[in-house]
This record gives C-alpha cells, structure tokens and sequence, in this order.
C-alpha cells in the first residue's frame, strides 16, 4: 500500500553548518507543510511570474532545509543581497556568513546558478551571434553581472559569425583584471577564429569603461587586426545595464 505524504516530508541528508530541524525525523507542523503545499501549487499553476522574490527563494530552501519555515531565512538573504539573482549569484564565502545557511543551502543555490548559466549559454553557442544580440547579452548578465571580482572572457567567432568557444581569459580583482592581448589573439589562432567580442564585468555595478579599459581594447585590436581578425565589440557588463564599445563609438 502507498502511504500519503500529505504535511509530510521526507527528510534529506544535512551537511556540515546546516542548522539542524528542530523536530528531529518527525513530522512538519501542519501550518509549514500548507504553506509549502500552496507555494509549489502557485508556482506550478502561474510560472515563476506568480511569485515574488522571496517565495521563489523558499522554494529553493525547502530542499536544503526539509523541516523548518525558511521564510525568515529567504527575507534575511534578499535583505543582505538585493534579490533573488544577487542570492543565487553570491559567493560562497559570504552565503555562509548568514546564520542558517550551510553547504546544503550554498548546494542548493549555486545548482540553480549553474543551471541558469548553462541554459542561457546553450542560446548562444554555435549560434550566429550577431543575430542572436539579445540572447549574447543575457547570457552575459547571467554569467557575470553578479560576480564580485573582474572577469575577462573572450568569445570567438568562425568567418560566419558562429560562436565557436567562450572562454575565461583571466580573473582579477574587484576593479582590475589582467589581460594580455598576445594570449589572447594566440588563443583565437589556435581555434581558427575570424572574429572576437571582448567581455569584462564591473564589480562595482557602473558598466562606464575607464581608461585603462579602453586602452587594453586598442591593444587587443591592434594584435587581432595584424592577423585579419576582427574585433566585433567589447562588452563591460554592470549590475543591470551593460555597455557596448561598439555603440558609444570606443571601437
């Protein structure tokens, strides 16, 4: 016979730095297991538009933490980190500075990272990348509009504009990374490429390019050209907004 788990959850495995439940390996008190019943109908009958930030987050923390109310946790992680992207998108490190957040919530919440990260670069590789800007762009606010230090990443394209690889070409800190345009014109060589687009990310979430910005973009285009490889744009992506040197006349 198959028993009903209605107000019940079965229990997950903790990790280390988890809080531990309260009621051991009993049952949920019947006003947390409604709550969590209405929030995944909600959810399933109205998409993710049916939920606020902090709703979605519980949804994420009912897994790593099978027996408590986590609506607290959820308020107290966008209060620290903005909104749901900001929580998704932190750093380990700091998710583990807020009480109540252990490795299976950090698990949790880099998962759903990975995975938005995954489907938005599935929407742009081996694609025409020149057609396909909006998509370029959201992956790119995905990847690296969150993140707390300088990246630089390069995408290659082939002669039809395809995009053939996207790579990380070095991580820096939270207002320089280094970039070194012979390694990075070797690296297009290597992978037959006939064009680039340059991204980098401002931690500090202003996406206006600094000097030192544009002058290694005239540096990586003066090797690329020497070769006939183009440079398409470079990309500096803030917190919401990004800035394209192609548009602002930089490139």
């Amino acid at each position: 016979m198959t028993q009903s788990r209605a107000f019940t959850e079965m229990p997950l495995p903790l990790f280390a730095g988890d809080e531990t439940p309260a009621l051991g390996a009993g049952r949920l008190p019947s006003y947390i297991a409604d709550h969590r019943a209405r929030l995944r109908q909600r959810f399933t009958d109205g998409g993710p538009d049916a939920l606020p930030d902090y709703e979605m987050l519980e949804l994420v923390l009912f897994r790593a933490i099978p027996r408590q109310d986590v609506k607290p946790l959820a308020r107290r992680l966008l209060d620290r980190f903005g909104d749901f992207n900001g929580v998704v998108s932190a750093a380990p490190a700091r998710l583990a500075q807020e009480h109540g957040v252990g490795n299976a919530v950090i698990c949790e919440l880099k998962i759903i990272e990975a995975a938005a990260q995954r489907l938005s670069r599935a929407r742009i590789m081996h694609r025409p990348v020149l057609s396909g800007w909006d998509a370029l762009l959201g992956y790119c606010q995905t990847a690296m509009a969150h993140r707390e230090t300088e990246q630089f990443r390069v995408f290659f394209l082939d002669r039809k504009n395809v995009l053939i690889a996207d790579e990380a070409q070095a991580k820096g800190t939270v207002d320089h990374v280094p970039v070194y345009p012979r390694e990075v014109v070797k690296r297009a060589l290597e992978l037959n490429a006939s064009a680039l687009i340059l991204v980098h990310n401002h931690p500090s979430g202003d996406p206006t390019p600094s000097q030192a910005d544009i002058d290694m973009t005239q540096q990586v285009q003066y090797a690329a050209q020497a070769l006939g490889i183009v440079v398409h744009d470079h990309l500096v992506i803030g917190k919401s907004r990004e800035i394209s040197f192609r548009a602002e006349g930089l490139l």
